[in-house]
């Protein structure tokens, strides 16, 4: 196990807010923090992801403190952070080198938001050629309109969201599957 990092997205005070949105898995930052205590346990490499927006006045603009991360989430000095600026954790963020230099070729996805930052940082780790899972119950979203105007809720946009991960770029599993498959 301690050569696959746990990979923790976007899990800021911004995100807990009301006004992020309806979202669904209410206990994600309590099973991402379970997860986060055993990956600590062991000492496997823990990446910390960070938003940081290029839209002045959003909650995720430098000096905000919706940018910071949730205190029960927050990195140790001896836990890499990496900061972008787009959805996806591997554009433009050295994430990759720094994980390809450590050998670790197996990941561990948790976060926000499931059809977001999670789903383009698992496909581009798929397509990069690590081996990936996503902790269903660790991550959520937020209800949205789709292309046709249907209001979807935020289970169902985390629900499609999964299904597009599952088998092509990821495995999806919740989090006592992959506790019990490492303990």
């Amino acid at each position: 196990m301690d050569t696959t990092a746990l990979i923790i997205i976007d899990m800021q005070q911004g995100m807990s807010t009301p006004e992020a949105g309806e979202r669904n898995n209410p206990d994600a930052e309590q099973t991402i923090a379970k997860l986060l205590q055993s990956w600590r346990d062991r000492s496997a490499p823990v990446v910390h992801v960070r938003h940081i927006s290029r839209t002045p006045g959003s909650p995720f603009w430098p000096g905000q403190s919706g940018v910071e991360f949730q205190p029960a989430l927050a990195p140790l000095d001896t836990e890499h952070v990496v900061e972008k600026n787009v959805p996806d954790a591997f554009t433009h963020s050295g994430l990759e080198r720094w994980l390809r230099v450590r050998n670790i070729n197996s990941l561990v996805i948790v976060g926000v938001s499931t059809n977001n930052s999670v789903e383009s940082t698992a496909r581009s780790a798929g397509n990069l050629g690590f081996d990936v899972i996503v902790v269903s119950d660790a991550c959520f979203a937020f209800a949205q309109t789709d292309f046709e105007g249907l209001e979807r809720t935020a289970a169902e946009v985390h629900a499609m969201s999964l299904a597009n991960l599952q088998g092509e770029y990821a495995t999806v599993i919740d989090a006592e599957a992959l506790l019990r498959r490492w303990l």
